[in-house]
């Protein structure tokens, strides 16, 4: 282990240099032989710094997940064995052969994690934040070395998402070798295949890595193959100790076949079959960038980063109910033509950022601050006549029924200070001023282009402080208030049908986020406990209404507000039994009310009142608790994870509807083993057997993409990975 060779060395070096005086002296130190015996990732959740870079993370809350030291699958994403140790995370887990992480917390969507502000070594993935801000760039998860999460008090500094930033820290060359070599392949339940190889090293002043990764899965239902394939490069040159510049190329593609959704009959008659067999997804992503570095003394430093996201989304499905049968017409022997929808991904990002440290008295400050430029088009062509065939086919007969382009031009300058008001208390007020506006424009076929909603405009400052008070060297308290808003997207401008008008006057989603804890970091114990408040504005969604000529029509709108408020709790306790094993063991529990405020949507043609129902998809607990056995180069790890049930819409139906779109989400509990063991500094072997019990169980009913009803998630498989590097 790293920190024993150190030590080894330096005992070394001294006895090494008391031989050499022993001329000059008849004095001779002998030390004592000291075996160094702790492993490396006794605890592997940890909180960030008070400041990373440019970025100040002082008086947040903050947690960074170790991926190297976990016992997790990682070849398939899983994400409640990945985020297991942050409280509340809520996991939509549909995709089980690993392609994107969907999750949330404090009763955000977690649809392709879009509430979160999503970056890869600080670069934005977000598709396009203003038309469509889901991430889909999938990494390999063998690729990245840690995972940070900042809760949306941080909002000020990264933008606007109310969830926060998750940001993915990648692996690079080991700076020790000209060539390092690592290959990491596994094999498992449902037809998983999977590889990931990568290169890297130091020569000069020149660090390097690359990747190459891919993963073939069968899947747990019928019909839900999936192709995966990844590729990066990323290069960083540092001429000074102070300088560095780096340029990363980075590419996700896969090919998703798509089970289809399934009704309450359905699922419980087998939870396996499915309905579709022509449905394809499939989105291919470019992340280019360059970053530039610069200490421009021990109290100064700059970055700029400048970076874009290019590619595709596309999708070509038969998209009807789970209770519409897809079947060979006997009059034309064929199937039906399926709809055929392509988004095209034009998104570039500029971001300059600054960290200054100074003095204020006798006591120190930070002031942080920065410009964010963005420049995106969505281009988005949907309701395409496709073909009857079986295959992943993107072609169509005709024209779009849907051919519009979605673009934004946005600046935000941020400006945050923390001041030490005594030694141990510290106050960090920060702002952020957001100024742009999207324009939409293109034709709808069924639709008058001349009564859509083209032109958002988003103008408006947040406000936010963060304040923190150190107990002790291993204890604080801490808490934050921050604005927030989450911009009107393109699918909440475009009129679903001839029945549907969007309002002329559509409102960006805004809020804040509040939050209250306590930190201690004790050498056996880690325990952290926050309470936060989360409000959310102008929730768009449809009303009933009647036009001027006294026809029906739904009206797309803001429906209202919901307040979500709650208690997250992480406790961790280290045990050595003797020099060669140790336990660990840990809860991380989440508990949550998330309730409609002054709100009303539409039930037929009628307009409900929906104040103090719950918010969709927010389970009122949620508890993941896991102990782990450590004994020389072996690792165990039992995980037992609890969601509460919850509601699939604002109604709060509890009886599912016959396609089982709307209805309660029952609670379930899904118990996880997984072991590495350590053969040599060369040799890494872990097995994952996953949901142990073979629970039958779904985790959402969603509203659109990839369809109405119930997708149920994974049962029981197991997948052995080998590690290797050279």
């Amino acid at each position: 282990m790293k920190n024993k060779n150190i030590l080894f060395f330096l005992l070394f070096s001294v006895q090494f240099v008391f031989a050499q005086e022993k001329k000059d002296s008849t004095k001779v130190l002998k030390l004592d032989e000291i075996q160094v015996v702790e492993q490396q990732y006794k605890l592997n959740i940890q909180s960030l710094p008070n400041t990373k870079g440019t970025f100040l993370y002082a008086g947040k809350k903050t947690e960074v997940i170790n991926v190297l030291g976990l016992d997790a699958n990682i070849a398939e994403k899983t994400p409640r064995q990945i985020f297991a140790k942050i409280p509340g995370v809520f996991v939509y887990d549909m995709d089980g052969s690993g392609n994107q992480i969907n999750i949330s917390t404090r009763g955000l969507d977690p649809h392709r994690g879009w509430e979160f502000n999503i970056r890869k070594d600080g670069i934005i993935t977000n598709s396009d934040i203003y038309g469509y801000p889901a991430s889909h760039y999938s990494m390999p998860m063998e690729a990245i070395q840690n995972i940070e999460m900042i809760r949306g008090t941080g909002s000020l500094q990264y933008g606007a998402q109310f969830g926060g930033m998750l940001n993915y820290i990648g692996k690079q060359g080991d700076s020790t070798k000209v060539f390092d070599f690592e290959s990491t392949n596994s094999i498992g339940s449902f037809g998983l295949l999977s590889t990931y190889n990568a290169v890297g090293g130091q020569v000069g002043k020149v660090n390097y890595y690359a990747y190459y990764s891919k993963r073939v899965s069968d899947g747990y239902r019928d019909n839900s193959r999936s192709n995966y394939e990844a590729q990066s490069a990323q290069i960083t040159y540092r001429p000074t100790q102070k300088l560095s510049i780096k340029a990363d190329f980075s590419r996700s593609k896969y090919v998703f076949q798509l089970a289809g959704q399934q009704t309450d009959a359905m699922f419980y008659a087998d939870p396996k079959a499915s309905i579709r067999s022509r449905n394809y997804y499939s989105p291919d992503i470019y992340v280019p960038s360059l970053t530039f570095n610069w200490a421009l003394s021990n109290r100064t430093k700059l970055s700029w980063v400048t970076s874009a996201v290019l590619g595709s989304r596309n999708s070509v499905m038969f998209d009807k109910t789970a209770d519409i049968i897809d079947k060979i017409d006997p009059q034309t022997l064929q199937y039906a033509n399926r709809q055929v929808d392509i988004d095209n991904y034009h998104s570039y990002t500029s971001e300059f950022r600054i960290l200054h440290e100074y003095r204020v008295g006798k006591l120190p400050a930070i002031l942080v601050g920065g410009v964010q430029l963005m420049n995106n088009d969505l281009h988005r062509r949907q309701q395409g006549k496709g073909t009857t065939g079986s295959d992943f086919d993107l072609s169509i007969t005709g024209n779009w029924g849907r051919d519009l382009h979605f673009k934004t031009q946005n600046i935000a300058a941020f400006v945050e200070n923390r001041l030490n008001l005594t030694s141990k208390l510290a106050v960090s007020p920060g702002f952020r001023i957001e100024s742009g506006e999207s324009k939409m424009l293109g034709i709808i076929s069924y639709y008058d282009p001349s009564k859509l909603p083209n032109l958002i405009p988003h103008r408006f400052p947040l406000f936010g402080i963060n304040a923190d008070y150190q107990l002790s060297t291993n204890q604080n308290l801490y808490a934050g208030f921050s604005q927030a808003y989450r911009p009107v997207i393109f699918k909440d401008i475009i009129p679903a049908s001839i029945y549907e008008k969007s309002s002329d006057n559509l409102k960006d989603a805004s809020g804040y986020n509040l939050e209250a804890g306590y930190k201690g970091n004790f050498e056996k114990l880690r325990i952290e406990f926050t309470y936060f408040q989360l409000l959310y504005k102008n929730r768009l969604g449809t009303l009933a209404q009647t036009d001027a000529n006294g026809n029906f029509q739904i009206l797309r709108t803001n429906i209202g507000d919901s307040f979500t408020k709650g208690l997250e709790a992480f406790i961790e306790y280290y045990a050595r039994i003797n020099e060669k094993t140790n336990v660990s063991i840990f809860t991380s529990t989440s508990l949550m009310e998330a309730r409609y405020l002054k709100a009303e949507i539409r039930s037929g043609e009628k307009n409900i009142n929906i104040e103090g129902n719950f918010v969709e998809s927010t389970p009122q607990i949620i508890s993941r608790n896991g102990i782990t056995f450590r004994h020389k180069k072996l690792s165990i790890t039992g995980l037992f994870s609890y969601t509460a049930k919850s509601y699939a819409d604002a109604f709060n139906t509890v009886e599912p509807s016959a396609n089982g779109s709307v209805g309660l989400v029952p609670s379930y509990g899904i118990l996880d083993f997984n072991a590495s063991y350590r053969i040599s500094k060369k040799l890494l072997l872990k097995f994952n057997l996953n949901n142990a019990t073979n629970k039958q169980y779904f985790t959402k009913r969603p509203q659109f993409y990839p369809g109405p009803g119930i997708w149920a998630s994974d049962g029981r498989g197991v997948n052995l990975m080998v590690s290797t590097r050279f």
